[in-house]
């Protein structure tokens, strides 16, 4: 399927009234008056609902947009990094990004125990040729599990209280990511677990992810990994998951991969209270696969974000970390297809809407009817509903009280109760007032 086309403005020139710029750069829109309006009473969204990988982050480098938690990812933190030889280890990156996390006001740190140094995995596993990542031998389990056990006690010694959660390996059911057995990677999250909680029993342990995008080397790996883990009692604290569609989908994609790893997850009879985190997740990047990556900008760009987070409350999961924030498009990740974010981006400007529309609101669930999905959300006494259609148009009355709508470049209109809107799959945000 091509990405679905922008037409932001043609949802705003529906509403066929006057038309307010309400500023960007995190500005909030204009408000309605307090609404008498039903306010819902559920879980209120916490700023570490809202995640993010930042390139360069070890070297001071930050998000000009909000977040409330930091995954460490791509920023030379990983075992095979920091271990560069057995007992020897180079902190440097380490220590930076927590110190610059620390001085942004983030204590919420996810840290990526994987992946194996190669003195860790002898000569034979390092093939030449391989697509190992981040260096040859990588995706290969420890030769000795006391190597894995050393490198926990000395990560979770060190960072006690520092670091509040650690994923026990990124998309293990990749063989570029990792070659090993599920079972392997089960006995190396119950020692992690065991260890984590002996030495710091506030931290978290995270499941190994599993990407989602290719169908088998998800249906042949993860199931394993849940039946082993529920074999030792699930040793984890929170499951996770990579929900990337293909480089040509979108959110209602994701939306079904979503659903396909909850009925994983269900099936495993995993317990029902296990929160759910998407560690990663950005829309047409390239592979795996043979899918070529596309661009999304614009409206597309900041609705896409925003829709994101809110199906995150929407499908049950718990919270998300988006990949990538850079500090210019592509960065040195080399992302340079999907949505960019850095300043001044339109990706900049969805996390602002989130922060405006989501962010310290009680959530009280979503709606999906004729293809409209609507989402309540009250905060400080003004209540809101954020729609747009799953796929292609869809039709809407202008909720009760309805006076304002906007989208998530922060474009707003007078609206009129009752007025028949056409929403396209961009988010819009529809104030209320009794």
């Amino acid at each position: 399927m091509a990405a679905p086309r922008v037409r932001a403005a043609a949802v705003l020139a529906a509403v066929a009234l006057g038309l307010a710029a309400c500023g960007g750069g995190g500005a909030p829109e204009p408000g309605a008056a307090a609404s008498t309006a039903a306010v819902p009473t559920g879980p209120v969204v916490t700023p570490d609902h809202i995640g993010m990988q930042i390139e360069g982050a070890e070297v001071e480098a930050w998000s000009s947009a909000p977040l409330g938690s930091l995954r460490l990812w791509d920023n030379g933190t990983a075992w095979s990094q920091i271990e560069l030889a057995k007992g020897e280890y180079k902190w440097d990156n380490l220590d930076g990004i927590i110190a610059n996390a620390k001085s942004k006001g983030i204590s919420d740190i996810v840290m990526v125990l994987g992946t194996t140094p190669e003195w860790a995995v002898g000569k034979k596993a390092i093939k030449k040729g391989a697509d190992d990542y981040p260096q040859p031998g990588a995706a290969t389990p420890p030769k000795d599990l006391k190597d894995w056990s050393d490198w926990v006690t000395a990560v979770v010694t060190r960072y006690k209280g520092q670091i509040t959660a650690y994923e026990i390996w990124n998309e293990a059911n990749l063989k570029q990511f990792y070659k090993g057995s599920p079972e392997e990677l089960a006995e190396m999250t119950k020692i992690a677990y065991d260890i984590i909680k002996a030495n710091d029993p506030d931290a978290k342990v995270v499941a190994a992810s599993p990407a989602l995008r290719l169908d088998s080397r998800f249906t042949e790996f993860y199931p394993k990994y849940l039946e082993a883990l529920a074999k030792d009692d699930w040793p984890v604290d929170v499951l996770t998951l990579h929900s990337y569609p293909a480089g040509d989908e979108g959110p209602a994609e994701r939306g079904k991969l979503i659903q396909k790893y909850l009925d994983a997850v269900k099936a495993a009879g995993a317990p029902a209270d296990l929160p759910i985190w998407d560690t990663e997740i950005n829309y047409g990047l390239p592979g795996p696969g043979d899918t070529p990556g596309s661009e999304a900008t614009g409206a597309q760009a900041a609705g896409w974000i925003v829709r994101t987070f809110i199906d995150n409350l929407r499908y049950g999961i718990d919270r998300g970390y988006w990949y990538i924030w850079t500090q210019v498009p592509g960065g040195n990740t080399g992302v340079i297809k999907g949505i960019q974010a850095y300043p001044g981006s339109d990706a900049e400007q969805g996390f602002f809407a989130l922060d405006n529309w989501v962010t310290g609101s009680e959530f009280g669930g979503c709606t999906e009817e004729a293809g409209a999905v609507s989402c309540t959300f009250a905060r400080d006494g003004q209540t809101s509903i954020v729609a747009w259609a799953e796929t292609g148009d869809a039709s809407i009355t202008a909720p009760a009280g309805a006076q304002l709508v906007c989208d998530p470049l922060a474009t707003c209109q007078e609206v009129t109760e009752g007025a028949q809107i056409t929403l396209t799959e961009i988010p819009v945000r529809f104030y209320l007032q009794a």
